[in-house]
């Protein structure tokens, strides 16, 4: 099984959309990340559901995970504020590496490696060329080994 057989449409935002949007598409597709586009429309980064969520932790509290248990349920309430007015590209990491990219021929071992290597919920599947590169798809990490474990029984 090829790459290109493996890859299916995939939620994706681009480096400008609205942060507080691509977190309630996180969250009612239940999505472990989402494939964020450069402004070509060409894969910039993996945004981890995981990354969002930090975000909205204030500083104080990933420091000192202890204060944690004083802050009220009514200010809890409030941390996904800290999106308002933010465009993806400012929630992700300053050193945010390139997503992981498999070629349309790559075989199934071959994408799981890639995702094993860079630790990604996803992996984009693009033809490049001379002109950019083309999106074909996105394979997560439950479907390849949802498609693994298939194969396996068979």
């Amino acid at each position: 099984m090829r790459a290109r057989d493996l890859a299916v449409d995939y939620e994706s935002v681009n480096v400008d959309s609205d942060a507080l949007a691509a977190a309630r598409l996180m969250a009612e597709h239940k999505l472990p990340g989402l494939l964020v586009l450069d402004e070509r429309g060409e894969p910039r980064a993996i945004l981890p559901a995981s990354q969002m969520v930090k975000v909205l932790v204030p500083e104080y509290v990933i420091e000192d995970p202890t204060l944690a248990a004083v802050v009220d349920e009514r200010h809890a309430d409030r941390l996904c504020r800290a999106l308002a007015g933010r465009s993806v590209s400012d929630c992700l990491p300053r050193d945010a590496p390139p997503p992981p990219i498999a070629d349309p021929d790559d075989t199934a071992l071959e994408v799981a490696a890639l995702m094993a290597r860079v630790r990604s919920p996803l992996v984009a599947v693009a033809e490049k060329s001379k002109d950019g590169t083309r999106l074909l798809g996105v394979i997560t990490a439950s479907h390849l080994l949802n498609e693994l474990l298939e194969t396996s029984a068979g």
